[in-house]
């Protein structure tokens, strides 16, 4: 398996979740960006960006090895 498949794989989940939460909480309850569910949202998709880019990075370095 190629070394930064499984961050970018991992960071594509976190982030998907990430924007579901926020999505559907903003949309059903009305929430504003001060609540903590849209915050821990915004977090999870951050961290998930994260782990796309560095395993990108990643996949990318291995590849010209």
């Amino acid at each position: 398996m190629r070394e930064g498949l499984i961050p970018t794989v991992l960071g594509t989940a976190v982030t998907a979740a990430g924007i579901s939460m926020r999505a559907r909480d903003m949309q059903r309850y009305g929430m504003t960006k001060r609540d903590t569910k849209v915050a821990i949202g915004a977090g999870l998709i951050g961290l998930g960006l994260a782990h796309i880019a560095l395993g990108g990075i990643d996949l990318f370095t291995d590849r010209r090895s």
